[in-house]
């Protein structure tokens, strides 16, 4: 029989290329010294790719290069980074991580918004370096009364849009269409959601058609109390006009998980204090790594036994 042949472009969980190596071949390309010429030599034996990490793209230029491509198994719930409606087009499923990684992220995202509206880091700061004898730290805004939007409420954006009420914030929401099962109420418009809330929380998928979608705009209507929070792609946010605003405060403090040119962070960003910056760490738990890992295997492995995709993109349905 002839073996399967995958190639993972960047370097992932020893988990991943562990459970892969006792089905599969596996090209890891990140360790050759001639990556253009290792990729001509094996390209037309390769029928999967496994995509790790998002800095790195799975786009069509390189699976023009790989004729027997059927699958694109991705590890992480945005794909952003992967050109899925290429390779829909083309016969090429890809699958993402779905479900798994929901709550962690979640988590995340409320622990962002409780850290820059009572400014914990900062507070911290100020009792590590022997201040709090000389003063009381200063006073901070609360929670209390304060409007969450969420702009996408998806599996993530649901889980948070939870935590939000449990914490007594109201909640509404702004995405490509009202949901009809959604409890919180419909914004058709993001830009009246952010003149409306005062907490910006954005889980929405990355990509060119979100590509700075909370802008100069967006940013301003959240008002002099308003708070970001990002835990879903840096892309969606206008950064240079986050960090005007911020330096400016015309918001009050931003909470941020992810940036445009990861793992590059603008300087100027980290020197503000309004603004609690974590290093893409929203599913970064063991437990939900090792559940992403075996998703990304599961995917792999029902593919070549037949089954189909179990998490395929909108991009690419399997229809069996």
């Amino acid at each position: 029989m002839t073996a399967f042949e995958v190639l993972m472009p960047a370097e992932g969980m020893a988990e991943i290329s562990e459970q892969l190596e006792k089905r599969v071949t596996l090209h890891r390309l990140w360790r050759v010294a001639d990556r253009e010429a290792t990729l001509a030599a094996i390209a037309p034996r390769i029928r999967a790719v496994v995509a790790t990490w998002h800095a790195v793209a799975v786009d069509a230029a390189l699976m023009r290069r790989l004729p027997n491509l059927e699958i694109v198994v991705s590890f992480g719930v945005g794909y952003d980074h992967i050109d899925a409606a290429w390779a829909g087009a083309h016969g090429i499923i890809v699958t993402n991580t779905p479900g798994v990684l929901d709550e962690d992220v979640a988590d995340i995202g409320m622990a962002l918004t409780l850290a820059a509206v009572r400014r914990l880091p900062q507070a911290e700061r100020y009792l590590r370096e022997g201040r709090w004898p000389s003063a009381p730290f200063p006073l901070t805004a609360s929670l209390r009364g304060r409007t969450m939007g969420i702009l996408g409420l998806g599996r993530i954006g649901k889980q948070i849009a939870k935590r939000a009420q449990a914490f007594g914030l109201n909640v509404v929401y702004h995405g490509r269409k009202a949901q009809d099962e959604a409890p919180y109420l419909y914004y058709p418009s993001l830009l009246g959601m952010a003149k409306a809330c005062d907490i910006l929380m954005i889980a929405a998928p990355g990509g060119a058609g979100t590509r700075h979608i909370v802008d100069r705009e967006v940013i301003a209507a959240l008002g002099p109390d308003g708070v970001l929070v990002n835990i879903a792609r840096g892309s969606l946010v206008d950064e240079a006009a986050l960090i005007e605003a911020l330096r400016e405060r015309t918001i009050l403090a931003a909470g941020l998980d992810v940036y445009e040119n990861e793992p590059n962070v603008p300087p100027a960003l980290l020197e503000l204090d309004n603004v609690v910056a974590l290093p893409h760490v929203g599913s970064a738990t063991r437990h939900t790594r090792r559940a992403m890992a075996d998703l990304v295997v599961a995917n792999l492995f029902s593919w070549i036994d037949g089954k189909g995709p179990l998490t395929p993109t909108p991009e690419t349905p399997w229809r069996g």
